[in-house]
């Protein structure tokens, strides 16, 4: 009885990628999720957010932004379009997973788990559109962003290591300080939306565009205050890995986790006493990337799973076996 097999399969059986390849498509994911949030930073920070009035066409009676809409509409239409890109760079990594060998169902869960968020965050970003960028909405919208990129991190470094079961490097107590790390930076971005939505860049020119009702100076204040949190507990992390004679990995990945905070905390204080300009705010928004990226590769360096498997390739034209050792990833 022939065997059943969907395209994945099928795709498998001509075409095996390297772990190599898929590590790289895993990355790609982290880069696209890096992409999708500074562009739409830039759609709110041009005034683009309402560049097209309607969703999922840009207006009523057209797909495309039309030369009435301006600039605003073509940055507008050129943010959606770029979740095509993004779905495709997901689609790839997930059939680069599902074609390896040794299959790791992992990487492909984690893939698919990013194409639902996807999914999921292009409706919310409809939703933003036809409530008139309700803050609200917009910040759950770049939390929905944060959420993708948490994803592609942990699939990224997932091709890099081994399927053995977890080996945890340091002692509970020290895995808990980290945990308690990655709350606190969890609560400085979420803060930091609500920054955004009581802030002065709408996204939009109207004046008709809902702000969230706190004192922006105020609520500034307490996101200064978690960073100040973030950083200690950052320092007392390294103390306490240096304590312990932790293993170099997980000390290398805090003190990059310290470099990033400096620098992020630099430009966030230009964008204070600068009144918040556009470019400044827009690289603030990459840096907050680049934090969670820095916070969660510090979380993943506290256990370790073993080297990648040994896989076995088949020779297309001799049918032999032949034991091929992936080359060493760099993480």
């Amino acid at each position: 009885m022939p065997r059943t097999m969907n395209p994945l399969q099928l795709i498998a059986d001509r075409w095996q990628p390297s772990a190599r390849f898929v590590q790289r498509a895993a990355f790609a994911c982290v880069v696209m999720a890096v992409v999708i949030v500074v562009t739409g930073g830039a759609v709110r920070l041009t005034q683009s957010g309402l560049g097209c009035p309607t969703w999922p066409t840009c207006t009523e009676h057209s797909l495309t932004p039309t030369p009435a809409m301006g600039i605003n509409g073509v940055i507008e239409f050129t943010n959606r379009m770029l979740t095509y890109v993004l779905c495709a760079v997901v689609g790839l990594a997930i059939i680069a997973a599902r074609a390896h060998q040794p299959v790791r169902r992992d990487l492909t869960r984690l893939g698919w788990a990013q194409f639902w968020v996807v999914m999921g965050n292009a409706v919310v970003g409809g939703v933003t559109v036809l409530t008139g960028l309700n803050p609200y909405i917009v910040s759950a919208h770049f939390l929905l962003s944060t959420a993708l990129l948490t994803v592609a991190v942990l699939m990224w470094h997932r091709s890099l290591e081994g399927d053995a079961a977890p080996r945890d490097l340091v002692a509970r107590p020290v895995r808990e300080l980290n945990r308690v790390l990655v709350g606190a930076t969890l609560l400085l971005i979420v803060i930091g939306t609500v920054v955004t939505g009581a802030g002065k860049h709408a996204g939009d020119a109207s004046k008709g565009v809902r702000r969230i009702p706190l004192d922006w100076h105020e609520i500034t204040q307490l996101h200064v205050d978690f960073v100040y949190i973030v950083l200690g507990l950052t320092v007392a992390l390294w103390f306490t890995l240096r304590a312990v004679q932790a293993p170099a990995g997980p000390v290398r990945r805090v003190v990059e986790l310290f470099a990033v905070l400096m620098l992020q905390g630099v430009v966030g204080y230009v964008q204070y006493f600068n009144d918040s300009p556009e470019v400044i705010v827009g690289v603030h928004m990459f840096g907050s990337c680049l934090v969670w990226i820095a916070v969660l590769r510090v979380f993943l360096a506290l256990r370790e799973r073993g080297a990648l498997p040994v896989v076995s390739a088949r020779s297309a034209s001799s049918g032999e076996q032949q034991e091929v050792v992936e080359p060493e990833a760099v993480g």
